[in-house]
């Protein structure tokens, strides 16, 4: 049996580019059990660091096989 479980990942990028996280790790959040879950996170946590234009977070997904 296939699941999907899903994360919230982001932080403070170190420019504009959103190509590297300025403290090397990303902040994650989760797992969530299903998507919407996963989106309320996203919106609070967005909410909080919008006044910071270098704080970007998006939603991941995992899929994985349950042992049988």
């Amino acid at each position: 049996m296939t699941k999907e479980r899903y994360w919230v990942v982001g932080g403070e990028y170190s420019c504009m580019a959103f190509k590297a996280l300025k403290n090397g790790a990303p902040h994650v959040i989760g797992p969530f059990e299903d998507r919407d879950e996963a989106k309320e996170a996203w919106k609070r946590v967005s909410q909080e660091t919008r006044s910071n234009a270098a704080v970007r977070y998006s939603i991941a997904s995992e899929q994985f096989v349950l042992p049988a």
